[in-house]
């Protein structure tokens, strides 16, 4: 059946903000699929929240819409665009939920839109727990044994005919949010009361528990035709019982007969059809003994479809974009080979695997315990010849300063320790078991206390005796084998004793270098037209290195909190800019879920590692004109030193584009950096540098508490604190950091009460263009990353805004840059103070480049390329007569036990943006988009410490205006009467009943404030605010977010919300 032609438009719901569950994949297939309609001649309308993505770029639709992803809102949209199709399965569980309520309320019928592809029912039918387990029964597929309940006393009953454990599963949520695995009693009911609220129809199923049995995925294709095709089947290392976002997962899979394979690619097919789902889609499987069971299937583009996406070169959200306008697996060209159909299925000649990062560096006290929920932020995929080659790859992708043979991060871990982290997984389980295996633990014993196939088992002892063999002996043969099972130089170096720089040279000596193997669907039997490699040790190299002039662009790894898409979205900007310009574009990553790794973005595609010997490897075959690491985040940034030592120390050519590397230590080397700003007559915080804890104390008293103490050298402010006494950095120094004279820690002045100001530049080395000065809603004190943000300034004198200006055209020029530079600064008692300066892209460029509509990154790429501004025609600062708001979203409802304040270490996995004329309007929508929507009526909770109490009476008056009810705890409630506002006085969470907690808990309470006192007596506090989590209520934690909040609440009471594209916004930027 050919394309459709009564479809013109189609309306394409994107995911909405960066978090746990549902990460950058939505971004990569939501990109995909705009290219693909409109390849086909469709008007593409999309809304999506997150700024942060290529796919809300204005290039990327024909109409983009930075809007809250709300029912009531995407329907004015509608209203006003009037498509004639919307396709759900592209925006994750976000653009599920929200085509499903539209339909329930009449909107897509009113205003006559199509759903496209997966129909509503087929939806239903695999997101409705009851309704799918009937439609598995009605095709003979074997499922668990399960109910669904809708109340606590139904969840009782079922415990009493099931038995325990149960599994937790609430209908329609994400990664697996609210679930879990209850062994008793009591943990049924407390799983059962969170996932009820979550699920967005209240129900929860409860089935038998097949823990322990393999757990394995297909991802599965069908047409209106009923032509169905397998793409790829997963195995998950982890036995069921982890989620398979949390597992290491392998593709293809690794330990089941032929027979047993066939048999699921069977059931695979049966299932799809019988629910009837037109597009791409997921389902899970457990296996044991020859029997399986059908555990779920995703009806939509997931994020296992992204890893399968990258694993086998298909682009599934593609197909699945032209089978929604109903076109057919025969009509449809595979991308890739240029010549076969989309309905041949991939095969693939290699071992894919992928590794989740989890954020628990950052979030110290939440509980690492891998479950059933998701708790991982991005994921690593390396492809390798065989299981031991992608493992070792996969592993050095991960960033996280741990290889196989690591054993606890300051103490060796005991055999107990081991035992434990064998039979409780966590982030560190593949460390403990190579320790196991090391420490002559047999491979049977493992899998009885791990449930991991022996197979997986086997494998790794292969990596331990290789090991052996490095040690007996290294000559040319041992060294190709070890290549061949995945070390690096440096891990052979440093088993031999040898530094790495003997062994690389060795190795080149001995001709031991890489060859590179085409990635492309169909294990070479097709000439293939895409140019996306892997590097392995084998023979034969498939690389062809044209004459062109070409760059290498670093990406930046996994998506981790610190450093998320924002640097991706940096990275596929520069490599447009790039090829617009006739340079050839390579692209070094190794995340799956990213538009920088898809197949057709750059001119040559590595899917490897991103450290120094993978790097140089790719430099020594291609011999680059040059390579920039401006892009890709710390994890780039990191190797411009070294990779423009080893570069000269093999004597190439290539160049490091841009800012220079020392200039780029610079800025990061704290010592030389104050030295520049002296220079330059620019004030900075008191500020000094302490090599031991008793210098510590020394510097700290000489400043003044409270101070702000750091490492130096790090991204996204990993273990940084401010303290307020010497007792609390005597805990710092204990627990945060060691300090050594090689790493040193910092300590600045904290500037208490400052306003933070972040501005976005780029330098060509004579002119200076400033791309937006943004003024921070949270003081200080608050990581930048963490705190909302607005463009155009709206309390900042225009005095302090010209000597803004003056300091970072100063300081780029200063500092040579060549490329981007972000500065963050404070201004207190009328001075401007700098506190940093980060010569690379950061993570609020694509924010600022969608407030102001000037692409940022691909103005840097050409400067760094030698396009002066000047005749680029870009060298006066865009202004706008609305106002952006960023505001970002917290993780915490996903990590269990972790407290919700905020402090100067990032906290944050994503963002969202709202764009209006007024700040109050556009502050609401940034609060709505960020899932933490502001009320219009009900009750608010105050409490604050006594320095806010001033302030918030203020923002209390506010909302008592916009009629909400107050309720607040003693001296705060006290406060604000003598302010001449009812209030209604409840007791401390200690002093019993009623209680704060009883008033979250019957659901009465729909806004809190609450600013916390000092370090210790948040324990109140941190209860208000995690429940305030548990329960999904909106808190806020700081008082100038409060006074933001309540100024919105009156607005968005009087005011009507503005609905525009973001093209028609960006034709009223004006310069002066």
């Amino acid at each position: 059946m050919p394309k459709r032609t009564d479809i013109h438009k189609v309306l394409l719901i994107g995911s909405g903000p960066i978090q746990i569950g549902q990460a950058a994949e939505f971004d990569f297939s939501g990109s995909q699929a705009c290219k693909s309609l409109r390849e086909e001649g469709i008007e593409v309308v999309l809304v999506n929240s997150n700024p942060a993505t290529i796919m809300t770029d204005p290039d990327t639709a024909d109409k983009v819409y930075i809007e809250p992803l709300v029912p009531e809102i995407v329907a004015k949209i509608i209203e006003k665009e009037r498509p004639d199709g919307i396709i759900a399965g592209i925006g994750g569980q976000t653009g599920l939920n929200i085509t499903s309520e539209l339909a329930e309320m009449g909107v897509l019928e009113k205003y006559h839109v199509e759903v496209l592809g997966t129909s509503v029912k087929s939806i239903q039918d695999s997101e409705d727990r009851d309704l799918f387990k009937k439609v598995m029964q009605r095709v003979g597929e074997p499922v668990p044994k399960s109910k669904a309940v809708n109340n606590l006393d139904e969840a009782l009953q079922v415990m009493g005919e099931l038995g325990l454990p149960l599994v937790v599963r609430p209908a329609y949520t994400l990664g697996g949010s609210g679930g879990g695995i209850a062994h008793t009693r009591e943990e049924l009911l407390s799983i059962c009361e969170l996932g009820l609220k979550r699920s967005r129809i209240s129900q929860v199923l409860l089935e038998e528990s097949v823990g322990g049995w393999i757990e394995l995925e297909y991802e599965v294709m069908r047409d209106s035709n009923n032509t169905c095709i397998t793409i790829c089947n997963m195995e998950n290392m982890d036995p069921m019982g982890i989620h398979t976002g949390e597992s290491i997962v392998v593709t293809p899979i690794q330990t089941l007969s032929d027979k047993e394979i066939q048999m699921l690619r069977s059931a695979a097919i049966n299932i799809i059809r019988a629910l009837g789902i037109e597009g791409g889609c997921n389902i899970q499987f457990a296996v044991k003994n020859g029997e399986y069971r059908v555990i779920e299937v995703n009806p939509r583009v997931s994020r296992s479809s992204a890893l399968a996406s990258k694993a086998t070169g298909y682009p599934i959200a593609r197909v699945t974009a032209k089978i929604a306008i109903g076109m057919t697996l025969d009509e449809i060209r595979n991308d890739v080979t240029k010549e076969t159909p989309a309905s041949f299925e991939p095969t693939v000649d290699y071992v894919v695997t992928k590794i989740p990062r989890w954020p628990f560096d950052k979030f110290v006290k939440a509980n690492k315990t891998l479950t059933t929920a998701m708790k991982s932020t991005g994921e690593v995929m390396a492809i390798g010849r065989s299981y031991e080659e992608s493992l070792m790859k996969a592993i050095r992708s991960l960033d996280i300063d741990k290889e196989l043979g690591y054993s606890g991060k300051y103490t060796e871990w005991t055999d107990e320790e081991v035992r434990d982290l064998l039979a409780n997984p966590t982030d560190e389980r593949i460390f403990a078991i190579y320790l196991a295996l090391k420490r002559a633990m047999t491979s049977e014993e493992i899998n009885k206390i791990t449930g991991i196939e022996p197979y997986f088992l086997y494998r790794m002892e292969n990596i331990i005796s290789m090991e052996k063999e490095i040690a007996a002996g290294l000559d040319a043969d041992v060294l190709k084998k070890a290549k061949r099972t995945g070390f690096t130089d440096e891990q052979i170096a440093s088993i031999v004793g040898k530094s790495r720089e003997e062994i690389t040279d060795m190795r080149i000596s001995l001709g031991i270098i890489p060859t590179y193997k085409m990635v492309d669907t169909c294990a070479a039997e097709f000439a293939a037209k895409t140019p996306y490699y892997y590097s392995s040790y084998d023979t034969q190299c498939e690389l062809v290195p044209s004459d062109r002039k070409k760059v290498l662009i670093l990406g930046s790894g996994p998506i981790r909190i610190g450093q998320g898409i924002e640097f991706d979205y940096c990275t596929v900007h520069a490599v447009m800019a790039l090829r617009e310009q006739g340079i050839e574009a390579h692209i070094v990553n190794n995340n799956p879920e990213t538009v920088s790794t898809d197949y057709d973005t750059s001119d040559k595609l590595f899917f490897e590692p991103v450290t120094l010997e993978d790097v140089m490897n790719i430099i020594e075959k291609e011999k680059p004109y040059g390579v920039l690491v401006q892009f890709g985040g710390q994890t780039a940034i990191n190797l411009a030193i070294p990779l423009e030592n080893e570069i000269a120390r093999r004597g190439l050519k290539t160049k490091i584009l841009g800012t220079s590397p020392d200039s780029i230590d610079l800025a990061e080397d704290r010592e030389r950096f104050n030295a520049l700003m002296t220079k330059l007559n620019i004030p900075q915080p008191n500020a000094g540098i302490a090599y031991s804890p008793s210098e510590a104390k020394v510097v700290a008293a000489r400043i003044g508490y409270p101070v702000l103490v750091r490492p130096s050298y790090v991204l996204g402010g990993r273990a940084m604190e401010i303290v307020y006494d010497e007792a609390g950095l005597d805990v710092y120094m204990r627990e945060a950091v060691r300090v050594s004279h090689e790493h040193p820690v910092l300590i600045d002045d904290f500037l208490q009460n400052a306003v933070e100001i972040d501005v976005d530049a780029v330098s060509d080395g004579k002119d200076v263009l400033i791309g937006a000065i943004m003024e921070h809603i949270e003081e200080a004190g608050i990581h930048s990353g963490d705190s909302a943000c607005m463009i155009p300034p709206q309390t900042l004198p225009g005095v302090v805004l010209e000597v803004v200006r003056d300091y970072v055209r100063k300081i780029a020029l200063g500092l040579n840059v060549v490329g981007i530079v972000n500065l963050q600064m404070a201004y207190k008692d009328g001075v401007v103070y700098v506190l940093e300066a980060n010569p690379r892209s950061s993570r609020t460029i694509p924010f600022v480049s969608k407030a102001v509509g000037l692409p940022l990154a691909k103005i840097a790429a050409r400067v760094m390329v030698g396009k002066t501004l000047c005749e680029q025609g870009f060298t006066h600062e865009p202004k706008t007569p609305y106002v952006s708001v960023k505001e970002v979203l917290l993780p915490f409802d996903k990590l269990p036990g972790a407290d919700v304040l905020l402090g100067p270490e990032m906290r944050s996995t994503g963002e969202v943006m709202g764009i209006d004329y007024k700040l109050g309007l556009a502050f609401f929508k940034a609060e709505l988009s960020a899932d933490n929507s502001l009320p219009l009526e009900g009750m608010v909770f105050i409490s604050v410490k006594d320095e806010d109490k001033a302030a918030v009476a203020v923002a209390a008056k506010k909302l008592h205006e916009s009629g909400l009810s107050i309720i607040a705890t003693d001296s705060t409630a006290e406060y604000l009467r003598r302010s001449g506002l009812p209030v209604v006085r409840v007791n401390k969470i200690f002093n019993g009943s009623p209680n704060i907690l009883d008033y979250i808990k019957i659901g009465e309470v729909k806004l809190i404030i609450n600013t916390p006192t000092t370090k210790q007596s948040v324990k109140d506090g941190f209860q208000i605010r995690r429940n305030a989590v548990d329960y999904h209520i909106p808190y806020i934690t700081t008082i100038q977010a409060a006074q933001a909040a309540a100024e919105a609440i009156l607005k968005a009471k009087k005011d009507q919300i503005t609905i525009k594209a973001l093209d028609e916004y960006h034709k009223e930027v004006y310069y002066n």
